[in-house]
């Protein structure tokens, strides 16, 4: 199937739509999908793009790669379907948001309600194999989604980049911070597995430190808390 893309941001790459690392990738990732089972669904691939027009980002979170489990990506990083119980990296982010996760009204772990907002939720690899965590690296995602951070650095302003893991943290320097141009917040990824040997998540003030930034450049704040209502 073909993988469609929002215009926006069709516009914004498509020079990078031309090269023949990217052809390759969609070739091959394609034979993946054919050959076994891989996640998000085909139609999910682009779906924080889709769903966040390349003008209406105004926070970028930055993860890895996707859920490697039936019924879980959907193509956001960090979000799972509606059915689905928020994973540990997400439990770590709604605790840092103080949303309770373990009373009778469980949040959902369906984050599109952040995308709506201008939250582009950005997995550096957009693609896995079934039970085979980045598997599909190997494919040059890291190149596209590298395109993808300095179209926004070079024709937007004021946005806030959260680099959540050391895999992450390798697209700062496509960020250019100069004059208060973007912020950039950087943590270790929120799955306990990360994050256990220093007691907690240090990412916890992200969210209200990128609100302050949005506020202070006349940008409407996300409203992070939305999730637990």
């Amino acid at each position: 199937m073909e993988w469609v893309l929002e215009e926006s941001w069709r516009e914004k790459l498509k020079d990078e739509l031309d090269k023949s690392y990217y052809k390759e990738l969609v070739e091959k990732v394609t034979g993946e999908y054919r050959n076994n089972a891989c996640y998000p669904p085909e139609e999910m691939i682009f779906n924080a793009f889709n769903l966040c027009p390349f003008h209406k980002v105004k926070v970028v979170i930055v993860g890895q790669d996707p859920y490697f489990k039936a019924g879980q990506a959907m193509g956001l990083s960090f979000s799972v379907s509606e059915k689905e119980s928020p994973l540990p990296s997400l439990r770590t982010i709604y605790k840092a948001l103080g949303v309770s996760i373990d009373g009778a009204d469980k949040p959902s772990g369906d984050l599109t309600r952040w995308v709506e907002q201008g939250v582009l939720l950005l997995n550096t690899t957009l693609t896995v194999r079934e039970n085979q965590p980045n598997s599909h690296r190997k494919y040059k995602w890291r190149l596209f989604t590298d395109a993808v951070i300095r179209a926004l650095d070079a024709d937007r302003e004021h946005i806030v980049f959260m680099l959540w893991g050391r895999i992450a943290q390798r697209k700062e320097r496509f960020v250019h911070v100069d004059n208060d141009r973007h912020m950039v917040l950087k943590a270790v990824h929120p799955s306990p597995l990360a994050f256990c040997r220093y007691g907690e998540w240090d990412g916890k003030d992200h969210f209200g430190c990128c609100n302050i930034y949005l506020k202070e450049n006349g940008i409407v704040p996300v409203d992070w808390m939305v999730v637990g209502q």
